[in-house]
């Protein structure tokens, strides 16, 4: 293996489609004026899963999707592969819109996702490598063992007491070799995946159901019964936006989710000597409880995957181009690789990409339909798509269909939250909590009891 971590291939969306052969063949785009019963905005995960409910209840509905770019584009194809079933975000916030009893029920649904998704694979003939495993979140440091432990107290007040436990310093070691680690939190029954072979298999299902994916359409206006775009327009009376983190795209829709960039770098395949030094034999997705967090797979093949924020947010509600990263990013995310995984620190970069990922302004994955207007909308979901997008497009499935059923009556279900201030006022929070976030995480390094104070006004600043 080379220490040569330059060159290294660049955004392209991401390595994944890399891994497939590049990119899918090009889908016609619409064409002139079309009716359907249900038009969806967005083919990732969330539109696509909607789609393939949808014709499974009702095969006779006329449903098309409507896609910028090509199915799979966002954050669908570039992801860590994280199949958690886990949660968006805090639970007591979901409270104000249902009671505990029904935060719980979610907890329940929300975990639910990763077997449903499981068997929709296996059923539909998807391979996307995927591999049933659990999660470790390892802690480091004394302030990152509090907040474990206070972490998965808190869970297990909210119903994940069967799926999560805390492992201690030997028990990691007898897993996986992370330098410092303290101990563990482990969560049962997640999975490792191919991100865009899940979502290139799931749109070729969709397809052949009868759904029509009209590509390189972008939807200029949505309004009742109609999407505008600019090949032409879909009259339906249900239009459900599906477009997560490209939402602040769309004309008017600026403020409504910040696009929170998250980018990644991936290993060249490690030799079986560097792996015997690693562990990880398991497999396990692995992240750390550090308050700028990282997430790590191991692929099929051998190779390292490491996430992270690098540069967490553009002004103005930007996106990348084409999922190229920052070189001060893209350095970060080698700094984590070499300190969590020192035997691979000699290990070639193969490719560094970003993307974004949808944060409400409290920061709470959202689901809902407008029965008045015929919109609807989900996402929202802070970085736990791949498992959430499941769940919304059944629970779409339901509202477009009119059917009052245990997922239609979760709290997460036609919550609306207050808008994100405008620039460069989100700019400088969203900045300034992760440069809060940094601080906090330097100062924990050295080895204090407690989590920083500088993390939690970080946290405060924009109501993480």
């Amino acid at each position: 293996m080379s220490s040569n971590n330059w060159p290294i291939t660049t955004g392209e969306i991401s390595f994944w489609y890399q891994d497939i052969g590049g990119f899918p063949p090009p889908r016609p785009s619409l064409d002139g004026d079309v009716t359907a019963d249900v038009c969806i905005v967005g083919a990732g995960y969330t539109g696509l899963w909607t789609a393939y409910y949808l014709k499974k209840s009702a095969p006779e509905l006329k449903v098309i999707i409507l896609e910028a770019e090509f199915a799979g584009f966002g954050a669908s194809g570039r992801n860590g592969g994280w199949l958690t079933g886990g949660f968006a975000w805090d639970h007591e916030r979901y409270l104000s819109n249902g009671d505990a009893a029904g935060v719980r029920a979610m907890v329940d649904a929300m975990g639910s996702s990763v077997d449903e998704i499981l068997s929709v694979a296996s059923a539909e003939g998807i391979d996307a490598d995927i591999h049933r495993t659990s999660e470790l979140l390892i802690a480091t440091n004394p302030a990152q063992l509090h907040r474990m432990n206070t972490e998965i107290e808190h869970r297990k007040t909210w119903g994940e007491a069967g799926r999560i436990r805390a492992l201690r310093q030997e028990d990691v070691a007898a897993r996986i070799s992370i330098p410092g680690a303290l101990g563990a939190m482990e969560i049962d029954n997640v999975a490792r995946i191919q991100p865009a072979k899940l979502v290139q298999g799931l749109a070729r299902v969709v397809e052949g159901l009868g759904v029509r994916i009209a590509e390189q359409t972008k939807v200029i206006a949505l309004e009742p019964g109609a999407a505008k775009t600019d090949k032409g327009r879909v009259t339906a009376p249900i239009i459900l936006r599906a477009t997560e983190g490209f939402t602040a795209t769309l004309p008017g829709s600026e403020r409504d989710w910040l696009p929170l960039n998250s980018a990644q770098i991936i290993t060249e395949p490690l030799p079986p000597e560097v792996w015997q030094q690693i562990g990880w034999n398991g497999r396990e997705i692995v992240g750390d409880f550090a308050n700028a967090y990282c997430y790590c797979q191991r692929t099929r093949e051998g190779r390292i995957a490491v996430g992270g924020r690098g540069l967490p947010y553009r002004l103005g509600s930007q996106i990348d181009h084409r999922g190229t990263p920052d070189p001060d990013t893209i350095r970060h995310l080698i700094q984590i690789l070499n300190r969590h995984f020192p035997a691979a620190s000699k290990a070639r970069i193969d490719h560094a990409w970003c993307g974004v990922l949808a944060v409400p302004r409290d920061w709470c994955a959202t689901v809902g339909l407008d029965p008045k207007t015929g919109l609807g909308w989900a996402g929202g979901y802070v970085g736990v798509g791949v498992s959430t997008s499941n769940l919304a497009g059944r629970t779409l499935c339901d509202l477009t269909l009119g059917r009052d059923t245990n997922l239609t009556r979760l709290p997460w279900v036609g919550r609306r939250v207050r808008r994100w201030e405008p620039e460069p006022l989100r700019w400088m929070g969203v900045r300034g909590m992760y440069a809060l976030f940094n601080a906090g995480d330097r100062r924990e390094a050295k080895g204090g009891p407690t989590p920083s104070r500088l993390a939690t006004l970080g946290h405060w600043l924009t109501g993480h």
